[in-house]
């Protein structure tokens, strides 16, 4: 049995949380293999809307088990308030959640060293959550970090305040204003919580997960093209949003690795700063704000909106090696006669269909346009009833990438679901 991995192709927000609650009813283990509570899976069934931050999409299917596996950095105060959030609403949380000992944890310092970086950028801030996550990643990778399996440790309080006094001289150097104790007793007693969960070798777990034969559904969060490495840098976030960074995230070869469900929005959309060629800064762009409901699940920002952007999804799709692609919100775009896709790039002159190194030089999209469909897509739940308009959208974005749009969501409700044969 094989690992099949759930991620974005955009800049986030292409709906992951939906398609992996979606798709749960087949899996028996979810799990989340990187960023943070940055990210906002947005989920709607029965009527109600949910946010998760931290906690993997599985966790309102009974039959699941949840994972946050060791790619992840977590604020257990922030984790706190989402589960208890989840038992009142009478999801046994603790029993359907296990967290991996190696996840990072995020100190109320780290928050601090965020906005103390990025008021420092002044206009050339990158447009952080502000919640800490990169400075948990750095003090991660400059092997200072502090795991969740640490604070078992008798002497977790030393190691606490030992990092904690390394983050106060490390601020020195910003002319910020900060109170070094905010925060601090809650976040201590988070972790009180946190130990009421099952704290296990995430690695050991799956391994034999995958021996028992039992199918597993690897969660990402962001996007690809927020991607450390290949993200439109330093514009990024601090993690490997791709298909590599659920084995690094998990710990599990790529030999593993089964399918890789790829989520797109049938238009672009992108929080905070960074290039975005194919961005409508006019009334349709606003439209589309409006009628897809853009607005950040985590800040509530307004997202920056454009139309869909063929060169940068191929590139994901080569970057993840996606088998099976998912179209989300195309009722976004009932309203509009005309729709377009942007196919090249004009840079300097010359048309280019690659992702350039130097995403800051000035790109002019080149568009093919297609007739709308000029009907209303959200009632519709049947492969056949879809209009021609739409499928000849689609056939085009399947024809371009060499991958099945296999999965349709016309609608945020679980039941707007259309899978394809």
């Amino acid at each position: 049995m094989n690992v099949d991995v759930v991620l974005g192709l955009q800049w986030g927000d292409e709906g992951k949380g939906k398609i992996v609650d979606y798709l749960a009813q087949r899996y028996p283990v979810i799990a989340r293999f990187q960023g943070g509570p940055n990210a906002g899976h947005s989920l709607h069934f029965e009527g109600t809307s949910f946010v998760l931050h931290s906690v993997p999409a599985g966790i309102f299917r009974s039959n699941t088990m949840n994972i946050i596996g060791n790619g992840v950095v977590i604020d257990p105060v922030i984790f706190g308030e989402e589960c208890r959030s989840l038992e009142a609403l009478g999801i046994p949380v603790r029993d359907r959640l296990m967290i991996s000992k190696k996840a990072h944890l995020i100190l109320p310092t780290h928050r601090i060293i965020d906005a103390a970086s990025e008021h420092s950028k002044g206009a050339s801030r990158i447009g952080s959550t502000l919640k800490g996550i990169g400075p948990a990643y750095m003090d991660k990778t400059g092997r200072n970090g502090i795991r969740v399996g640490d604070i078992i440790a008798p002497d977790f309080r030393d190691r606490f305040l030992a990092l904690k006094s390394k983050h106060i001289a490390f601020l020195r150097q910003f002319d910020y204003t900060y109170d070094a104790d905010q925060g601090e007793e809650n976040w201590l007693n988070a972790i009180e919580y946190m130990k009421k969960f099952s704290l296990i070798d995430a690695e050991y777990y799956l391994a034999d997960c995958l021996k028992e034969n039992k199918r597993v559904l690897a969660e990402g969060a962001q996007g690809t093209l927020l991607d450390i490495d290949f993200g439109s840098y330093p514009y990024v976030t601090s993690s490997s949003t791709t298909c590599a960074g659920a084995c690094t995230g998990l710990g599990f070869p790529p030999t593993r690795v089964g399918r890789v469900y790829g989520i797109f929005k049938a238009y672009c959309t992108r929080v905070g700063s960074g290039p975005f060629p194919t961005e409508l800064n006019d009334l349709t762009g606003e439209i589309i704000r409006e009628k897809g409901k853009e607005f950040g699940a985590t800040t509530g920002r307004p997202r920056r909106t454009g139309w869909l952007d063929l060169v940068a999804l191929k590139y994901a799709v080569i970057l993840n090696g996606v088998t099976d692609l998912i179209m989300m919100k195309a009722d976004v775009l009932d309203a509009f006669d005309t729709i377009k896709i942007a196919t090249s790039y004009i840079i300097e002159g010359q048309d280019i269909k690659r992702v350039p190194f130097d995403t800051h030089t000035p790109i002019t999209p080149v568009y093919r346009e297609f007739k709308g469909w000029g009907k209303k897509l959200s009632g519709i739940r049947k492969e056949e009833e879809l209009p021609y308009e739409l499928m000849a959208y689609v056939r085009f974005i399947e024809d371009s990438t060499g991958v099945p749009v296999k999965i349709i969501s016309l609608g945020p409700d679980r039941e707007q679901t259309i899978i394809r044969d």
